[in-house]
Order: C-alpha cells, then sequence, then structure tokens
C-alpha cells in the first residue's frame, strides 16, 4: 500500500463520521475486554492498599521509610518513564510515512546520563538526611534557590505530566466515546485515589505492577504481528518509497548534521550531544525520579536502581518493532476509508485501534489496561513529588523533620496531594484546547517540548551548587527568565495561546520571525545560559563572608 493509496482512502473516509469509526472500535471491545481492564484496575489498587503499610510520618509517606528494596525502586522508575506515551506514542511514530527507528538514539544519551547520576550526584544526595535535589540546592546556595528551582519543578511537572494525561485520555476516547474531557478527570481522580492510600509504598508497588504489565503488553502485541506475518515479512513491508525516495522504517541512524538541518529531532548528534543533558536532569534533578531513589536504604542500593533503570531502552526498543509491525499490517490488511482517516489524521489513533480490533477478547483489555495504568501511575508519582517539595518550601525542611513524626504532617500532605491533583487535571484540560489547535501530532515532542522550559534552569542551578565559584541568585533567576523566554519564542504553544486571545496578528509575526529549532538542543544551551548569568552575577555581587 503506497502513499498515493493511503490519500485516496484519505480523501474518501474525510466525508464520514466520527461517531462511524468509534462504533467500530467499540464493537470490538467486548464486555470481556471491560470485565478485563476493570478487574485489573481493581487488583492493582488492592495490591497497593496492602503494600502501603503505616503511613506515621512523613518518612514513611514521602519516602517509604528508605525500606524498599533496589529493584522495585527501579522497576517503579521504567514504568514511571515508559508511561503511556512510549507505549502508544513511539509506535505510532514508526507508523508515520517518515517514521523509523530512530528514535533509539536518545537512549545512549540516556544511559550515559544515568551512570553519570550513579556515580557522582547520588554519593553527594546521600551525604544529608534530605528530601529531594532541591533541599540539596538550597543548602548550598540558600532558601530563595530553593524556591526557584522548587518552582520550576512544580511548572515543568504540570507542563510534562499533562501530556501524559492526555494521551491516555484520547485512548479511552477511542474506546468509550466518553468526551476527552471527562476521561481527563477521571484519570486525575484514580491517581489521586493511589497517591493517598499510602504515599511512596503504594506508588512504587502499583509501578511495579505497570512495569510488568508492560512488558507483558508489548510481548504479546509483538508475537500477534509476527504470528500473523512473520518477521521477514514485516522486514520488507517496512523498506518503502515515499515520493521517489526509498526510506528504511527500521534505520536506527541518522548522522545528519544539526548545522544543515538543527530542526531534525531523531538525530545522532541530538541524541549524544543534547538528551545527555535532558536525562541528567530528568533522573538527578526532577524529583520524579529522584524521590524514588531517595527511597532505597544506602547509596549502594540507590546506585543499583539507577543503573538497572536502563533496562527501559529494550522496552522502547520493543514498542519501535511493534510499530514496525503495525505499518506492515496495515501494508498487508489495508484499513478501511474512516480508520484511515483517523490514521492520517494521527498516527497515536493506530495502535489503539489496532488492540481493540485485532487482539483476542479479553487480552485487549489487558493491553489497554496497561496503557491506562501506565498514565495514572506518572500521576501518582508526581503527585507525591509535587506535594513533598512545595511543603518542604511552606514549612522548611528543619520544620517538617521536626513535625514530621506526628500524623499532622501526613494529614496536611494528602490535602496537598488533593490540591495537585487539581493542579494537574486543569493543566491537562487547557492542553487539550492547545492540542486541537497544533498541526504537530507527535506527542513525544510534545512532551519533551514542554519540559524544555525548565530541564535546562534546572540544570544550570544544579551546576552552580556543585562547582566552587560562587554564584548569585539573581543572576540564576535572570537565567531562568531568559531560558523560558527563549524556548517560548521558539516552542508553538505561545502561538496556541495567542490565538486563543485573539492576537492572531501577533501570532504570525512570530511564526515568520522564529527560525526552525528542534527543543531539544535548549537543553544544554539553556543550562549554560542560567550557570553563566549565575556567575556573572556572583561576580558582580559585593563580596561577604564564607558560608
Amino acid at each position: 500500500m503506497n502513499a498515493a493509496s493511503i490519500s485516496n482512502l484519505v480523501r474518501e473516509g474525510e466525508g464520514l463520521a466520527w461517531g462511524m469509526f468509534l462504533g467500530t472500535i467499540k464493537l470490538h471491545f467486548t464486555a470481556w475486554d471491560w470485565a478485563v481492564l476493570i478487574g485489573y484496575l481493581v487488583l492493582t489498587t488492592w495490591v497497593g492498599h496492602k503494600m502501603s503499610g503505616k503511613q506515621a510520618s512523613i518518612k514513611d509517606f514521602f519516602l517509604g521509610g528508605r525500606t524498599l528494596p533496589w529493584w522495585a525502586v527501579s522497576g517503579s522508575m521504567i514504568a514511571t518513564e515508559i508511561s503511556a506515551l512510549t507505549f502508544i506514542g513511539v509506535p505510532g511514530i514508526v507508523f508515520g510515512l517518515q517514521g523509523d527507528w530512530t528514535y533509539l538514539q536518545w537512549g545512549l544519551g540516556s544511559m550515559v546520563a544515568r551512570f553519570a547520576v550513579a556515580y557522582w550526584l547520588i554519593p553527594l544526595y546521600y551525604e544529608k538526611e534530605i528530601y529531594s535535589p532541591y533541599d540539596f540546592m538550597g543548602n548550598r546556595l540558600g532558601s530563595k534557590v530553593k524556591t526557584l528551582v522548587t518552582g520550576l519543578f512544580s511548572m515543568g511537572s504540570v507542563l510534562g505530566q499533562s501530556v501524559r494525561v492526555l494521551v491516555t485520555a484520547i485512548i479511552l476516547r477511542e474506546v468509550t466515546d466518553m468526551p476527552v474531557e471527562l476521561c481527563i478527570v477521571v484519570i486525575g481522580i484514580v491517581a489521586v485515589i493511589w497517591t493517598l492510600m499510602g504515599g511512596m509504598q503504594t506508588v512504587i508497588w502499583t509501578d511495579v505492577m505497570q512495569f510488568c504489565l508492560f512488558i507483558f503488553g508489548g510481548l504479546l502485541a509483538m508475537f500477534l504481528l509476527v504470528k500473523g506475518l512473520g518477521w521477514s515479512e514485516i522486514v520488507s513491508l517496512n523498506q518503502v518509497v515515499v515520493d521517489g525516495v526509498a526510506i528504511d522504517k527500521m534505520r536506527f541512524l541518522d548522522l545528519t548534521s544539526p548545522f544543515d538541518k538543527p530542526e531534525l529531532r531523531y538525530t545522532l548528534w541530538v541524541g549524544l550531544l543534547a538528551m545527555p543533558f535532558q536525562n541528567f536532569t530528568a533522573f538527578g534533578v526532577d524529583q520524579l525520579n529522584t524521590q524514588r531513589m531517595f527511597c532505597c536504604g544506602n547509596v549502594k542500593d540507590a546506585r543499583k536502581a539507577m543503573c538497572w533503570s536502563s533496562v527501559s531502552l529494550l522496552i522502547t526498543m520493543l514498542m519501535l518493532a511493534v510499530g514496525s509491525g503495525l505499518f506492515a499490517w496495515y501494508q498487508q490488511f489495508p484499513p478501511e476509508a474512516a480508520l484511515a482517516a483517523k490514521f492520517s489524521d494521527s498516527p497515536n489513533n493506530v495502535f489503539p485501534a489496532w488492540i481493540v480490533r485485532e487482539v483476542p477478547v479479553g487480552l485487549s483489555g489487558l493491553i489497554l489496561a496497561a496503557a491506562f495504568a501506565a498514565a495514572i501511575s506518572s500521576l501518582d508519582s508526581i503527585l507525591a513529588a509535587l506535594s513533598q517539595t512545595s511543603l518542604s518550601v511552606i514549612y522548611g525542611q528543619e520544620r517538617m523533620e521536626e513535625e514530621g513524626q506526628g500524623k499532622r504532617m501526613v494529614k496536611i500532605s494528602r490535602i496537598a496531594v488533593l490540591i495537585w491533583g487539581v493542579v494537574l487535571t486543569l493543566a491537562a484540560l487547557l492542553l487539550w484546547v492547545i492540542y486541537k489547535r497544533n498541526e504537530d501530532s507527535d506527542l513525544i515532542g510534545l512532551a519533551f517540548g514542554m519540559v524544555a522550559y525548565t530541564y535546562g534552569p534546572l540544570l544550570g542551578v544544579l551546576l552552580a551548587a556543585l562547582i566552587p565559584w560562587r554564584s548569585s541568585g539573581a543572576g540564576l533567576v535572570v537565567g531562568t527568565c531568559l531560558s523560558v523566554l527563549t524556548v517560548a519564542y521558539f516552542r508553538p504553544e505561545l502561538i496556541s495561546i495567542l490565538e486563543i486571545v485573539k492576537l492572531n496578528g501577533l501570532a504570525e509575526i512570530l511564526i515568520e520571525s522564529r527560525p526552525k529549532l528542534t527543543s531539544e538542543w535548549f537543553f544544554p544551551v539553556n543550562a549554560i545560559v542560567t550557570l553563566a548569568c549565575g556567575l556573572i552575577g556572583g561576580k558582580l555581587k559585593r563580596p561577604r563572608s564564607p558560608r
């Protein structure tokens, strides 16, 4: 099936109703599938409740009492990293006509960053009894800097996690015919319930279950695709010609120079030069992941958990293979016009549609449960992290430790979880409005674009805390503001907001004036900008007695 055939099918299906597509999906998703989906969620909730233990102190609620085994912590990190975004978005990347396996190149930078965090940062973090990297930076640079980085983390978390909620809401919309807005609210409610049950103990043990289900779902999908087509046929059908150009959809290396095409996202140079900065921040500065390694009892276990989380690269490779299998499947068995129209609208519709149409009854419900639970595992994790960091700023680390042995602070923590649950749900609803206006359907790119606003400044502040030269808090704030404004100038979200508020003229000026540049380069660039402003401010500031 060539590009022209797909184009004809799309044009043929443009006049068909959206309800016909959803009706086809629901026709294949049976009562047995619903029973498996709901049963799995109930089972996960029950297991999380049983494994939660007593939440008698803040340390129990936010750090699991520092008693969790390293392998469970590592599995939890993988489950949160993978999420529904990888489970659905990665096959969607490959399915697109220009898609291939070059996303795998980012894994090289990810592995480098994890080992750097394991052998450099973790020993520093375990020197003192701290709850987050922001406590570490606050101890070295002052309380104002701690407030700055906590605010950056909160903003980045709300932006990044809202994408993951949106992905799963889109999947639920395909199956249930519920509005996306209602699906987002349902996901938020379940995530809050899981987090309130038992803090990080519940979060980590439910994440371990999601990790096992990810692997099962991916392997099952791959088995069915290979069984139906054969691996050699899949490889053959992934060699295509688009507009007279031969494309290998299973290639994994792209050596295109960033100076020739700076807008390209999945190249080896982005993977080696930009993504180590992103992943070093994700695993060493972002409380979403660092809170997990703080749940380990010592440096050795935390290091094991961090290094072994690199196994996530194998799951990514598995989902890339699923994407190639789906591309081959729908060339061998062309979709009807309405389905082809939805695939053309967004490749992220492909895997959910294939699951409910081709996977045996019951198993399709289990695979979709994996995607649904994936989003919740990411969301309940970030709720715990946001609650801990915000309370640390409001009450201070010393007061939290003094009052943390009583139930009052645990109760306040649960209230904070509820508040952040509402905030994240509202952010996901706003992102849905923006996403509908954006022609780019690459949800992976959208997620990394969201964290581009904050990861660079966060890493810059951490480097300021680590190096011996003096930095100024005011300089770091200036560097952070410059970084966020730079990303906003290049990213499409600002334009969408301007169009929503009817400032179309200003939006057109921005579109015409800005050059093309992929968001991933902002991770190292903004880290350097923030650090440089901090160091310059430190030079200009009047000397004072050493701390």
